[in-house]
């Protein structure tokens, strides 16, 4: 009887303690929902871009992207995202995805322009840049590597060995 009493103790302390965590990690990784205005912005490609991640003005967190789809009038990738209320984007500002770290993950940054129009709700990002693709890049510098011959620049001796 003793042991079950111990057992049921020590079970209780596990699921607060386990319970504690839960609710520290929930406030600390900032995951709340935003409210606010939405804006659209069509890229040639998203790069592993999703519904929850971060957009981000000068790496501050205003907002997040609500919905990623196809544009079926001219196949580009329509990503939705909602801004705080109090952040005002101007009309000229672009959109670029980011990557987070070598790792992944993504993000999108806003980097706005200099115009004085503000974009309203459902308002469109003009300017979009797609995110690198690292796989493409390191492809192009291996077979460009491969391809070159000797005495050009990038591979073999460009003079000839004295004997």
């Amino acid at each position: 009887m003793k042991r079950s009493v111990i057992e049921t103790v020590l079970g209780a302390v596990v699921l607060f303690v386990s319970a504690f965590f839960l609710i520290f990690s929930y406030k600390t990784a900032n995951v709340s929902s935003v409210s606010g205005y939405d804006l659209v912005a069509d890229f040639s490609g998203i790069g592993g871009l999703k519904a929850g991640d971060d957009v981000q003005i000068s790496g501050v967190k205003v907002g997040s992207v609500s919905r990623v789809d196809l544009n079926p009038e001219n196949y580009l990738a329509r990503v939705t995202i909602t801004v705080e209320p109090q952040i005002r984007v101007p009309d000229d500002t672009a959109a670029l995805i980011s990557s987070e770290s070598l790792l992944g993950g993504r993000f999108l940054a806003l980097e706005p322009g200099g115009s004085e129009e503000m974009l309203g709700p459902g308002g469109r990002i003009p300017f979009t840049q797609s995110p690198q693709n690292l796989e493409q890049l390191l492809g192009q510098f291996i077979f460009s590597m491969k391809d070159s011959k000797p005495g050009e620049s990038g591979g073999g001796n460009s003079a000839p060995i004295p004997q």
